[in-house]
């Protein structure tokens, strides 16, 4: 994954960071695996507004990944690698040998025509599933469970990962780019290498109508209302006023935000940096 930057022929595009799809090899899904969303543009169901700054963009199908892979020790082929509009990772088109399709996360590297399997006793090489417990130490690990049989839940947006450090008992010690280091069941499946597209996190969007596809609609800052609209508003001249705060009030900066006593609590053996 690579990203471009583009001639200044525009204001747009001036400043413009592009990402580049030479990895993708297939321009329209797999029909199969598509459904319609229904959006909301921030409206409950009286149609009454409860979430601001969204609405309009463009019109996108819901693709069903597979986070569980739970196909064991059936051999898949991929087909292709796609872009999915709902997520900053690319996925990638199985085939299985039974005839059943499935869509999953695709890591960095992954190439067409690849054969990956999961289940106990699989080879731990890019894009295979496998228990926690039989990944080899220092590997490089995403689309994590935190629960047996749930589905991957941690490391699944673009570039991210885990690395496996420690084995003990049931439990196996996880360090995650933030610093943090976390234990989860051995019994856990995940999945080898590092998500696609890492290179998500440099892309500038270059104009204000792009922000608009994506469905994000303009967001007016506190400073610049009146004091019944924001506590942060009002005052003579342009005065940025008080200590950070939301609309209701709650301060931006200095608290907690993490509630006390959460059960995953306890699996946290080193706090995030």
């Amino acid at each position: 994954m690579a990203i471009r930057k583009l001639k200044p022929t525009t204001p747009g595009q001036r400043f413009r960071i592009a990402p580049v799809f030479d990895k993708i090899t297939a321009d329209k899904p797999e029909k199969s695996l598509i459904s319609s969303v229904k959006r909301s543009g921030g409206r409950n169901n009286t149609g009454k507004m409860t979430v601001r700054n969204v609405g309009g963009g463009h019109k996108k199908r819901l693709r069903d990944v597979d986070f569980k892979r739970d196909k064991f020790d059936i051999p898949a082929t991929v087909k292709s690698i796609e872009y999915d509009p709902n997520r900053t990772a690319r996925i990638a088109l199985l085939f299985y040998a039974d005839g059943e399709k499935r869509y999953i996360i695709a890591p960095n590297g992954l190439e067409v025509d690849t054969v990956l399997l999961s289940g106990p006793g699989v080879a731990p090489e890019v894009g295979n599933a496998l228990p926690l417990s039989e990944v080899p130490l220092g590997t490089i690990i995403h689309n994590i469970e935190l629960k047996p049989g749930k589905g991957g839940a941690m490391a699944r947006s673009a570039g991210s990962y885990a690395q496996l450090v420690a084995k003990e008992g049931k439990y196996v010690t996880l360090k995650l780019p933030s610093g943090e280091m976390r234990l989860v069941l051995a019994t856990c499946y995940a999945t080898i290498g590092t998500v696609s597209n890492s290179d998500h996190m440099n892309v500038r969007l270059g104009k204000a109508g792009r922000n608009r596809w994506l469905g994000r609609r303009p967001r007016v800052r506190g400073v610049a209302m009146n004091p019944v609209d924001h506590p942060m508003g009002g005052g003579e001249g342009k005065s940025s006023g008080g200590h950070p705060r939301s609309r209701n009030g709650i301060y931006a900066k200095g608290q907690k935000t993490r509630k006390p006593n959460k059960y995953s609590d306890k699996m946290i053996v080193t706090k995030r940096k």
